[in-house]
Order: structure tokens, then sequence, then C-alpha cells
């Protein structure tokens, strides 16, 4: 029997927003969501979710004999021995031990998205988060690197204001070196309450030298989506996130533009980090009528397949997407789909690139929790996108002096296909 994924981070690698009291994909911080129904994740984001959450006790049999698997960890038990009876330090922590021991075993898989939760961390990745007020500087982070590192700092954050941007490391806090330090560690160290400041460090692609940026924590709403009419008769929609309302307030949204009869839509998933795996399969629905949006491809070459759900508002408009290095996971399904099925054109720079699904299974005893890679997702083409992204169709840089004097050329652009097309 396979085990089904329970959270699947898809707000990136693990994506984690850095907010007061949460763990964690792409997915902004947040909770496991347990659900026979609703395909849950840990969205903090990252990440992508699905069924039910897994309970060691239900674990398959293990491979091998009995007797081999004795023999195999009689090197474990007598060092266990060793260490009880010799170690300096008397009496030893066997807690922590047995602990040490599960981070050990999943290290040696050399996957970044493969780890183990502690009990306090597995009780903060269950924090509830979208609609919610937290503290923090209100960005996605990756903890799965070297450094913990800027995804995306979310709209109107103080993060934002502060300048960080994706791909930032964060090399030291408050003067403190985090090389070598743990990136969960390290975002509990960059949260914190509201108007409190804390002095981050940074390595910035491109820049020779480390510089630091000061951020005034503050209480942040994570937002879900933004939309209007745009000049031209063009509708235009941003997701921040794919949250758990994320999809029926999309409905409505494009229930309110498309009476007023667009010519064409663009859908902004630039910096949007991730989220639920059911809310990407929700979100590209509206655009995609029916048929394949999405694998899920297991070790033994088995893979689930996602299809369309029926009944999408926007399914014949001209569409362009757009995308940039902050758009991780639930961003890539929807925007992988929409190109591969050819609903629609990309417009931007490369994609993040997480392709990777989680499962998270709780351990008995309060043991905390264990993140497992299980499955790969790909396109409907079926295209992995890990590490490499998705390479839009026309690649429009969005430079800081663009930024400075308030142009969008990628914006611009995809207006301009749209227009085009209308004519």
């Amino acid at each position: 029997m396979k085990l089904k994924t329970l959270i699947i981070v898809t707000g990136v690698v693990v994506a984690l927003i850095l907010l007061t009291g949460t763990f964690s994909a792409g997915f902004v911080a947040g909770r496991v969501v347990v659900s026979a129904d609703a395909n849950p994740l840990i969205f903090l984001p990252e990440i992508i979710g699905i069924s039910e959450q897994t309970d060691a006790s239900n674990a398959e049999p293990r491979a091998g004999t009995p007797q081999e698997l004795i023999e195999l960890f009689q090197p474990f038990w007598q060092t266990w021995d060793i260490v009880e009876a010799d170690y300096v330090e008397q009496p030893v922590d066997e807690e922590a031990m047995m602990q040490g021991a599960i981070s050990g075993m999943l290290e040696s898989l050399d996957d970044q998205h493969t780890s183990y939760l502690d009990p306090d961390m597995f009780e903060r990745a269950n924090a509830q988060l979208e609609g919610e007020e937290y503290e923090g500087i209100g960005a996605w982070v990756d903890i799965t690197g070297d450094y913990l590192t800027i995804i995306s700092p979310m709209p109107g954050s103080p993060a934002e204001k502060a300048g960080l941007q994706p791909n930032d490391k964060v090399i030291a806090v408050d003067g403190e070196d985090m090389t070598g330090i743990d990136g969960e560690l390290v975002r509990q160290r960059v949260i914190g309450p509201k108007d409190t400041k804390v002095l981050l460090t940074i390595q910035r692609e491109g820049v020779e030298e480390q510089f630091d940026v000061e951020v005034e924590r503050a209480s942040i709403v994570v937002p879900s989506m933004d939309y209007r009419m745009l000049d031209k008769d063009i509708a235009y929609v941003q997701l921040y996130t794919f949250g758990d309302k994320t999809g029926r307030d999309l409905r409505d949204a494009l229930k309110e533009l498309l009476v007023q009869e667009p010519v064409g839509l663009i859908l902004d998933l630039r910096y949007n980090g991730g989220g639920f795996l059911n809310t990407a399969i929700e979100v590209v629905s509206e655009f995609i009528g029916d048929g394949v949006v999405m694998y899920e491809e297991y070790g033994d070459g088995s893979r689930d397949t996602y299809n369309a759900k029926r009944g999408g508002r926007a399914t014949e408009i001209p569409l362009v997407v757009l995308i940039n290095e902050g758009s991780a996971s639930a961003s890539e399904i929807v925007a992988g789909a929409i190109q591969d099925r050819e609903r629609g054109l990309l417009v931007g720079v490369t994609s993040f690139g997480k392709g990777s699904v989680q499962n998270y299974t709780s351990l008995m005893n309060d043991q905390g929790a264990v993140r497992i890679t299980i499955a790969r997702w790909l396109t409907p083409n079926g295209r992995q996108i890990m590490v490499i992204g998705l390479k839009p169709d026309y690649v429009v840089e969005f430079t800081e002096e663009d930024f400075e004097n308030d142009i969008d050329p990628q914006l611009d652009k995809a207006i301009e296909l749209l227009i085009k097309n209308s004519q």
C-alpha cells in the first residue's frame, strides 16, 4: 500500500513564514490539516498537501526478516549501551539521544526536504495561519539550505519595506554568525514581538560584500489576493498565496471581473511561495476546463493523476500568467499546467523550482513528526521543475531601477500580448 501524502510543502522547499508562533512551503507558516477530503499541507507555505494524517502505529511491515533487522541494529544498540555506561556526563538524556538518532537517520538520506520535527516544532506547525494576525517580519523563507533564505517578502510587509529580496541569505542575526545553525533555529531568532527590531546580515547574489538590514517587526495579516480592472479592458488578479479560502475568493473575484467583459486576464503569481495542493487544483481549474493538470510520481514509478475540476469561470478568456524567482510550488503547479496545456502564456523570469512532495507523519508518544519526501510532482507534459523551475514563454526582467522608477515591464508585456490578441 502506498503512503498517501499528508502534507506537501508546496510553498517551496520548506517554505516558512517568519511569523511569531508559526513553523515552516511553499508553503507562509501554517498548520497541519487532517481531512480525508481536503488534501492537507503545511501551509507556511510551502508547500503542498494531501489526504489523511499518517500515524506511526499504522506503518507498513518493514523490509527484511526480523532477524536481519536485529542484526542490522546491533551496532546502534551497542553504541547506545556504551554511551549510557561510559559517557562522562551522566545521566544522559535518553529522549534527546532518541531524537538525535531520528534526525541523523533522515539526514543520511541527503534530501534537504526530509527532516525531523521535534515536539515543539511540530506543535508550532499546527498553528492556524491564514486570516489571522501574527508578529514577525512578513517573509516566506527556505530553512533547508546552508543559510536561512528569503523566498519572497509579503506585500506591504516590514521585510519588503526593508528591501529584502528573493534568494537573500541570512548570514547573521543581531550580529551573531548563523553559519552551521539549523534553519529553523535561525527562523526563530528572526521572528519576534511587534515594534521590536532585528538586524539581519544579508548575502545577496551579485553583491560582493555582505550588508546589514534592520527590520522592525510588526503584526502581519497574511494576504490572499488582489484584483481589479486595468486600463484597456484587461482584468487583473494577483494571488499572494494558496490558502484554504483562496479558491472561493478567486471564484468571487472572477465573477465580478468577467461581468465587465474584459478582453483578457492577467494572473499574477509573482512572489507567491505556494500553499495547499488542493487550492492549487481549484485555482488552475478556473482556467482549464478539464484534463490533466498535474502528476504525482512515486519512487516505484507509479503516478497519481490530478485532473481539472469542471465548472471553471475563466476557461476561455485570453490569459497571461506572471511568474518570477519568488513563484514556487503551488504557483508552479498552476503556471506549469497553463503552459503545458497551452491555455495561456507565461511572462517574467524563471520560477523558484520546488517540485517534490513531502509527507508529514506524527510519531508515537508525542515525539514530534517526520517530514519525508515521498514523491515528485510533474507538469501535464511530464516535466520536472525541481531546482530548474519554469521558463516563461517571454523572458522579461524586472530590475531594481524599474522598481525605483515605478515601472513594471513584466506587467506591461502581459498587457501588450493581450491587446495584440484582441485586435
